[in-house]
Order: structure tokens, then C-alpha cells, then sequence
């Protein structure tokens, strides 16, 4: 054995070398049985959310959720899953058939992967063996986990490319800006984080929480909190799969077991980003302040951190619950607005101040300097937002405004196009139909008579 991993206790908080020496010191097994443990908690985490979130908004919505399926109605989850491998699967005529089947596919795998480099807890001893309870260590884990949450995004647009219908190609290019507008938004949030902890390694920055929480850099985490709601297509911000115009956006033409697995993307991304802002700006698995003082920070060894880990993903995965049964779906162009106008800008003008902080050597003069600074900034942006604003008046505009409204002088046909056509080829045929020979000699012989 190491010196490295003699010196690695069980519950500490290990360096990147003592980390990578326990990586690479576990068996065959203890790596199999990591990956079978991170590939199932997506899919067990999807069970339980679809349950808690029925439940959770009939609570809010003032009516009953699932109630008839288990104890409680807690089964409803699994019964879904066994219904929709069985059903019906419907492919448009329309269909490019490799990308319709391949878009599910990626979506659902990437998130799936993506909790590979999240660390979950310290050194543990998993049946005598000294372990980190994290499948992979890379220098760059924050990327990686980045990466695959942004790449889902993609599977939705070839969905809504691929199958040959209008509506889900409205959705896939919506998803389409939606990911370039909200993935900058999210990277900017997290420029602070690293600048704090000097580090892209997700382990390195749990360990530069040990004083306190990253839930100092406020702004960030409120930006990374609307950003990682816009990139899992959640409500307020689910506008590619919008009901209400798009019938059901970019999945309108999947059932079966490729709706399912949209499905089981959406809530494993849901998992994923929740897990990501734990680790960013809630400690990870350091256990919470009052906790922590207790035993001599006994409840930062062991098992215990998992519990902590997974209680403040909870609190972030109500979140996303809550704002769904809250708030009403945001308008397209205030979508986008919200984006490229508040958040970005807003983004920049942060790590700047971060970066100041960190250069300047503070004394009296200096704290008092950037205190000004910042309350000039803040009535600059009062007074540009003030007058950029446009004076509100009384008057409807007759023709209609800036955003699809009908105008007030619209006048509605009585009849469609389609129906004048219809009429006018009716006119037209009854022309071209011969008249009746034994009804005029009839007639005829009724005159003579």
C-alpha cells in the first residue's frame, strides 16, 4: 500500500494525489458496482420525482395527486413504466428514421452519465476497501458534467428536425436558441466559482468550502439557479414543448419507449444540475453549519456527507416543483429578453467585481472606494432601465402592436378561403351537369296537354 493511501483515513477530505491513488487502487468490483450505482440513480430519482411532483402540485392546485396505484398512490411511477414499453409505436410517413430513432437515445444517455464526476462524499470503506465515493477524478470535472447536460439539448433538436412535422420543428428551434442563450448564461455563473476555488476539479472546489459555503457569491448562484431551469426545458421556461401552441412541441410525434426516454431525460437533467449546484455553492457533501460544529465535525465523516449531499439536492429539486405549479409559462420574446438582456450582462458585470476583490488589497479607503463604485453602477442601472422604458398610455393601438395580438378592427370572413373554393367548385360542376332528358319531354308533353 501507498504511503498516500496509508495516510488517507476514512472520512477525511483527500487531495487530488490521494484521490487519484484510490481511484486507481480499486478493484474490478467496487468499479462495477460505482457504475451500476450512478446508472441507477437517475432512473430510481425519475420514479420517485414524478410521484412527488403529482402529489406536490395536486397539494398546491388544491385537488387529490395519485392515489389509487399502491400504497398511497406511490406505485403510479412504476406502473408508467410498465405501460409505455407495451404501447402502441406510432412513426410519421415523414420521418428521417435514423435521427428519430437516434434523438432519444441522445438525450437520455449523456444525462445518465453525466453524475460520474460528481463527488458525493469523503473516504469511505466499501466492504474493507478505502475508497472516494466518485466514479471518476478529472482535472477538468466541472467541463465534463457541463458537457453532458448540455448535450441533451441537441437529441431535442434533431427530434423535433427529424420528424417531418411542423410542430416539433418549431420546438427543436426554439430549444435551439434556447440552449445558445441559457448555456452562456450558465458558464458565465460559474466563472466566479472558479475563480474562487482555482480550480475546474468538482473535488477541489468542495474542498475550498470547508470555511464556508460558495452561497456568498449570491448573484451567481441566483443566475445559475434561472439558467439551469431554462437548459432542463422546465416551466416557467418549457416552451419547446409548449402545449399551448405547439401541441406538444418537439416530442408531438414520439410514444412509446422514445417518449419515455425524453421523459427519463428530463428528470435525470433535473438530477444533474441540482447535484451540480449542491457541489458548486452549497458545500457538496459538507454537512450544514449548525451540523457541522457538533462531535467535533463528526457529521462530515462516514456515510453521514451522502445524507447532506442528497437533502440539498431535494431542497433544489422542490424548487423546480414549486415554480411549475407558481408560475405561468413566460412569453417567447421575454424568454429571450430575460436571457441575452439581464442575465449575461448582469454576468459580466459580476466576475468583474469578483476579479477586483481578489486583486486588491483591502484597507478603509479601498472598501469605501468600491462601496461608491457600486452604488453609481446600481443607479446607473436604474436610471438606463428608467429611460429606456417606453411612457405608458391609454390608447389601444387600432392596427395592433409589436407583440401577436389580434387589432381591434379585425374583421373575421364569414367565410374561410377553403369554403369559397368549395362553394365556387360546387357552382362550377352543377354547370358542367348535363339536364335531366326525361324530366323535359315530361314537361313537354304537360304543355301540349
Amino acid at each position: 500500500m501507498t504511503p498516500l493511501l496509508t495516510e488517507a483515513a476514512v472520512g477525511s477530505v483527500p487531495d487530488a494525489a490521494t484521490r487519484a491513488a484510490l481511484l486507481a487502487d480499486d478493484p474490478f468490483w467496487l468499479i462495477l458496482l460505482k457504475s451500476v450505482v450512478i446508472l441507477l440513480i437517475g432512473p430510481i430519482m425519475t420514479i420517485f420525482l414524478i410521484v412527488w411532483e403529482r402529489k406536490a402540485v395536486g397539494r398546491m392546485q388544491n385537488r387529490p395527486g395519485p392515489n389509487r396505484v399502491g400504497p398511497g398512490g406511490y406505485l403510479q411511477s412504476l406502473a408508467d413504466a410498465i405501460k409505455l414499453p407495451f404501447k402502441e409505436q406510432i412513426i410519421p410517413d415523414t420521418a428521417d428514421r435514423k435521427v428519430y430513432f437516434l434523438a432519444p437515445v441522445l438525450s437520455a444517455v449523456p444525462a445518465l452519465i453525466a453524475l460520474s464526476a460528481i463527488p458525493f462524499g469523503p473516504v469511505v470503506s466499501i466492504f474493507g476497501e478505502r475508497t472516494v465515493l466518485q466514479l471518476l477524478d478529472l482535472p477538468v470535472s466541472l467541463l465534463v458534467v457541463l458537457a453532458c447536460s448540455s448535450i441533451g439539448v441537441y437529441g431535442i433538436v434533431l427530434a423535433g428536425w427529424a420528424s417531418g412535422s411542423p410542430y416539433p420543428l418549431l420546438g427543436g428551434m426554439r430549444s435551439a436558441a434556447q440552449v445558445i442563450s441559457y448555456e452562456i448564461a450558465m458558464g458565465l455563473s460559474i466563472v466566479a466559482v472558479i475563480l474562487q476555488a482555482g480550480s475546474l476539479d468538482l473535488a477541489d472546489i468542495v474542498g475550498a468550502q470547508q470555511k464556508w459555503w460558495f452561497l456568498l457569491l449570491l448573484p451567481s448562484f441566483v443566475i445559475y439557479l434561472i439558467s439551469m431551469v431554462g437548459e432542463t426545458n422546465r416551466a416557467p421556461f418549457d416552451l419547446p414543448e409548449a402545449e399551448s401552441e405547439l401541441v406538444g412541441g418537439f416530442h408531438t410525434e414520439y410514444s412509446s419507449m422514445k417518449f419515455a426516454m425524453f421523459f427519463l431525460a428530463e428528470y435525470v437533467n433535473m438530477v444533474i444540475v441540482s447535484a451540480f449546484a449542491t457541489t458548486l455553492f452549497l458545500g457538496g457533501w459538507m454537512a450544514p453549519w449548525p451540523l457541522s460544529l457538533i462531535g467535533n465535525n463528526v457529521l462530515n465523516t462516514g456515510w453521514w456527507p451522502v445524507l447532506w449531499f442528497f437533502a440539498k439536492m431535494f431542497v433544489l429539486l422542490f424548487g423546480f416543483i414549486w415554480l411549475r405549479g407558481t408560475l405561468p409559462r413566460l412569453r417567447y420574446d421575454q424568454f429571450m429578453r430575460l436571457g441575452w438582456k439581464v442575465l449575461v450582462p448582469l454576468n459580466l458585470v459580476w466576475i468583474v467585481m469578483v476579479t477586483f476583490a481578489k486583486v486588491i488589497h483591502w484597507t478603509p479607503l479601498s472598501i469605501t472606494i468600491a462601496a461608491i463604485a457600486i452604488l453609481i453602477l446600481i443607479m446607473l442601472f436604474f436610471y438606463v432601465r428608467a429611460s429606456g422604458r417606453e411612457e405608458e398610455s391609454d390608447v389601444v393601438p387600432v392596427t395592433g402592436g409589436g407583440f401577436p395580438v389580434p387589432p381591434l378592427d379585425l374583421k373575421v370572413p364569414q367565410t374561410t378561403p377553403r369554403q369559397k373554393a368549395l362553394a365556387k367548385a360546387e357552382a362550377k360542376a352543377a354547370r358542367r351537369k348535363p339536364a335531366a332528358v326525361g324530366t323535359a319531354q315530361e314537361g313537354a308533353q304537360d304543355g301540349v296537354s
